[in-house]
Order: C-alpha cells, then sequence, then structure tokens
C-alpha cells in the first residue's frame, strides 16, 4: 500500500457540526470550551466559527464572542467561514487565522444555498480572498456537492474539477471536496478525484466525507490511496445531514483517527482525548453519539 506517513486533519465540529444539529444553540463559554479542549488533544486545525447573517445560521449568530473567550495555542490554526466582505471584516476584527469561502458544483445546490449562480458565487469570493490575502490571512475554499446533489442526482467530475480550479486561481491554498449528502462511494469519488487531479495536485486537495449511507471511511481510504493527505472531521459526528432524515452527517473524527493510526499514519491527536470531548458534547446536546469508537470506548 502506498499511503501518507502523516495527515492533517481539520476539525469542523464547532462550526459544521454545530449549525446542523437542530438547537444546538450554545452559549459562548461553552463553544469556547469545546475549541479549547479540542485544541488540547493535538488538533492543528479548527474551524471555530462562521461569520454569517444570523437570520440563516442562528447557531453561529455568537461567533465574535466565542473567538474572544478561546484560548489561543500556537500549535494551533483557528479558521472561520467568511462568505463575503462583510463577514470577513468581522472574522478579522475577531483576529482569525485563517479563513473559508464555500462554492459548489451544482447550480441548482448553489442557488438553494446561496441564491446565486456558481459563477456568480465565484466571483464574490474574488474580493473576500484578495483582501484577506492583503490582510496576511491564508484561505481555504469548500465545493460541496462533489459526487451527488440532493436536487439534480450525479454532479459531473469534470464541474468540480472547473470549480476546484477557480478557487486555485483565485488564491486558495487549499480545496476541500465534500461528499455533502453521503451518497458517494469509493469508486465513484476516484473518478471525481481523477478529473480534479487534472487541475489541482493531490497536496492541494482535502477530503469532506459525510456518512450518511455508512461509506466515509471507505471513501477516506480511497483518497488516501489517491495521494490526499488532509482530512475534514467533526468530534462526535456532529452535524446530521439535512438532507436525509435522522441520518449521520459528517465523519466523525475519533473514527478517522481511528482509521488512520491504524493504517500507521500519524496524526499527532490523541485519541483517549478526543472520544471523551465527542461523548461530552453528545451528552451536552442530548444527543447520540455518532462516533463508533466513542461509542465502543464510552
Amino acid at each position: 500500500m502506498n499511503l501518507p506517513k502523516q495527515v492533517r486533519i481539520v476539525e469542523v465540529g464547532p462550526r459544521d457540526g454545530l449549525q446542523n444539529e437542530p438547537g444546538a444553540m450554545l452559549s459562548a463559554d461553552l463553544k469556547a470550551n469545546l475549541i479549547n479542549r479540542l485544541a488540547t488533544s493535538g488538533l492543528q486545525h479548527i474551524e471555530a466559527a462562521a461569520f454569517v447573517h444570523p437570520k440563516w445560521v442562528p447557531q453561529m449568530a455568537n461567533s465574535t464572542e466565542v473567538l474572544q473567550r478561546i484560548t489561543r495555542h500556537q500549535h494551533v490554526n483557528y479558521s472561520a467561514l467568511t462568505p463575503n466582505m462583510q463577514g470577513l471584516r468581522r472574522a478579522l476584527e475577531a483576529g482569525i487565522d485563517e479563513i473559508a469561502v464555500f462554492g459548489a458544483a451544482s447550480e441548482s445546490f448553489s442557488q438553494r444555498n446561496t441564491n446565486c449562480s456558481i459563477d456568480e458565487g465565484l466571483s464574490r469570493f474574488a474580493p473576500v480572498i484578495k483582501t484577506a490575502q492583503a490582510e496576511g490571512l491564508k484561505v481555504r475554499g469548500y465545493v460541496s456537492v462533489v459526487v451527488d446533489c440532493p436536487y439534480e442526482g450525479p454532479v459531473d467530475p469534470q464541474k468540480v474539477a472547473q470549480v476546484s480550479d477557480a478557487l486555485m486561481q483565485m488564491g486558495c491554498y487549499e480545496i476541500s471536496l465534500g461528499d455533502t449528502i453521503g451518497t458517494a462511494t469509493p469508486g465513484r469519488m476516484l473518478d471525481m478525484l481523477n478529473a480534479v487531479m487534472h487541475f489541482v495536485p493531490a497536496r492541494n486537495l482535502a477530503g469532506h466525507c459525510h456518512d450518511t449511507y455508512g461509506q466515509a471511511l471507505a471513501n477516506v481510504y480511497a483518497m488516501l490511496q489517491a495521494g490526499v493527505t488532509c482530512f475534514d472531521g467533526s468530534v462526535a459526528g456532529l452535524g446530521g445531514c439535512p438532507y436525509a432524515q435522522g441520518a449521520n452527517g459528517n465523519v466523525a473524527t475519533e473514527d478517522l483517527v481511528y482509521l488512520l493510526h491504524g493504517l500507521g499514519i500519524h496524526t499527532g491527536i490523541q485519541l483517549d482525548r478526543l472520544i471523551k470531548i465527542g461523548c461530552d458534547i453528545s451528552d451536552l446536546l442530548g444527543r447520540h453519539n455518532s462516533s463508533k469508537v466513542g461509542v465502543a470506548n464510552h
């Protein structure tokens, strides 16, 4: 097996996870505590906030307060989703280390989620990325629905490649490829990756796998074999799938780390600490822990 010796994990639970948890209106102190505990587990990149309109994402309304309350660790890169210039200004005031922008590979998904076309969305990102870079911030790009769209069905891999290439050309250092509804299987994931890697090298790609159909770790393994060395995870699998009632959403970081460590791949993360954090946040939210590893070790 030609697998990497080291993998970087981006913890998205405090942002992508919590914003998709119904009723997860946690106080700034509780969110800051979660982020601080995640930092002590060895995670080096935590997506901590989103500077979006509270009307659309009320769970992220206290992002500024959260970032004011966290204890900053030098080894941790704290990032936030900032879809527009207003969000970027708020992120800069909050002292964020890195921002992320969010595009889609299908027109229907783009219209439903951002009220604009794919091209219009990309044009909106251009000044955000340029300004962020001028302020010394790195920019990460997300592409959603890279395999299937809940409105259009299968997504053309070439479309994913075009959006990924556009984000790279605009200045994103990394593109996170999201299997948003979790329907991908390894073969389809590799077909998509092969198209994207004609434009963006594997070292600039990340996998964002959802476990709605129980395929997340299989897809991670396939992406590892293709040379991808960064993956997004959400502690306790926070974040249900909004397109499948009661289904799991993000792959649990604990399960991801267990797989990687079992393959002899270094992550720098203390799995026992992560398991405790996942159990605690699940109890706090009154939800089922979606991490298989977490449940087995509780």
